[in-house]
């Protein structure tokens, strides 16, 4: 087994089995996906370390323990469209095409949208495709969308992403209230969403998710 392999079980058994993380499909993603191919050459070392890894400024890859208990709450099953919002350079997505039918991945980062794509497409993951736009905007073309999964902080999900949301179909997110963050799902019924708080978390807060505050005087 390489050294990446033997961390990656590592990982797996002491940040994503202790968060009460138990359905096998996650964890067989988990442990087989190389999470330091998806990470800058430079943060290679600390790939598998149990923190949120910067990919550029103000963008991360996801914590293994947020990221398996988000995937946990959301339940996504083998025939789902998933839509994954500000996916870097393309874990989240390469773990999420291991659970779901088809992942659409956008990233407005031009450089990383084009290396995610590259490193999918090395990685053999074929039924993940990256789409380059601004994250609020989603991708209109494929929704609407069983799961919605947005890899980074909100301080609200704009419009324009939930109305992408199948009815029936769930949405997960950190809300972030300064330095302290709360992953929640949201579950879409009437054309209306419902948001359930699922356990503490914090990312940086993605451009496009933030609070649109009104001038007082």
């Amino acid at each position: 087994m390489s050294e990446f392999a033997t961390r990656r079980v590592m990982m797996v058994d002491t940040q994503v089995r202790p968060s009460d993380v138990t359905k096998f499909p996650i964890i067989d993603a988990m442990l087989t996906v190389p999470r330091e191919t998806f990470v800058p050459d430079d943060k290679r070392e600390a790939a598998y370390v149990g923190e949120n890894l910067q990919l550029v400024p103000g963008r991360v890859v996801l914590e293994a323990r947020t990221m398996a208990k988000l995937l946990d709450a959301l339940d996504i099953q083998p025939k789902e469209l998933v839509l994954d919002v500000g996916c870097g350079l393309g874990y989240s997505a390469a773990v999420i095409a291991r659970l779901a039918e088809t992942v659409v991945a956008v990233e407005e980062d031009e450089a990383l949208a084009a290396e995610a794509q590259r490193l999918l497409s090395d990685a053999g993951v074929d039924n993940a495709v990256v789409v380059t736009g601004p994250l609020s905007e989603g991708s209109v073309k494929c929704a609407p969308y069983d799961v919605i999964t947005i890899e980074g902080g909100v301080e609200q999900v704009p419009e324009t992403i939930l109305a992408q949301l199948k009815d029936g179909g769930r949405i997960g997110a950190i809300f972030m209230d300064g330095a302290v963050g709360t992953a929640r799902v949201g579950y879409k019924a009437g054309g209306r969403i419902t948001w359930r708080s699922m356990f503490n978390a914090s990312a940086p807060v993605l451009s496009g998710f933030r609070t649109v505050r009104g001038f007082t005087l």
